[in-house]
């Protein structure tokens, strides 16, 4: 694994322990208000909607990460 991985990982790692760390703390309910999808407020326990924003979040980033590729400038044998 290269060094970058690894750091990515590690990152990872802690984002994933700060949000279950403020899950375990936060039990009680809390209103949960997104005006454009919507059209009434919904109340649901807190660790609910924490890990859904960090679910769409993980998501979010690794369609951002998966490259399309291929795309790229191509070189041929005798450019280097």
């Amino acid at each position: 694994m290269s060094v970058k991985a690894i750091f990515k990982l590690v990152v990872f790692l802690a984002l994933l322990f700060v949000v279950l760390y403020i899950v375990a703390s936060n039990r009680q309910s809390a209103d949960f208000n997104f005006p454009l999808v919507l059209d009434k407020k919904v109340t649901t326990d807190a660790w609910k909607i924490y890990f859904g924003m960090f679910a769409i979040g993980v998501f979010a980033g690794a369609v951002l990460m998966a490259g399309g590729g291929g795309k790229g400038r191509s070189s041929s044998k005798g450019e280097k």
